[in-house]
């Protein structure tokens, strides 16, 4: 195995895609992609929809859109959201596949910490 070339992403673009992953790693955040994935929404309605104040949803969507993740339009008074990243869409699937619908049990352990490591 010591012949076999390994793929490794420069530790530049790595360092961009943890600050993109930190920035999406939060239940509201999650939420309102998942929205978005669907359709387009206002600030109004992706914050009924987490429970916040239209406020604090307009601060998550701008750290959100800051990552070029979503992009936004004015129509009026009302700013529209929507996705901009496609690859958005497989990260959430990957979520929904692990998570939705199930609790991690208590004690259980960190995801893929149950595969041994081989080489």
């Amino acid at each position: 195995m010591a012949n076999a070339k390994i793929r490794m992403t420069d530790l530049e673009s790595l360092g961009h895609a943890a600050e993109c992953l930190r920035t999406l790693a939060h239940p509201h955040r999650l939420r309102m992609v998942q929205m978005l994935l669907q359709q387009d929404f206002s600030v109004g309605e992706l914050a009924e929809a987490c429970g916040l104040p239209s406020a604090m949803a307009s601060d998550h969507l701008r750290l959100m859109q800051r990552c070029g993740f979503l992009t936004s339009t004015k129509a009026g008074r009302k700013v529209f959201y929507r996705v901009a990243e496609p690859h958005l869409r497989n990260i959430l699937q990957c979520i929904e596949d692990r998570f939705d619908g199930r609790r991690p049990r208590a004690g259980s352990a960190p995801m893929g910490s149950d595969r041994p490591i081989t080489r």
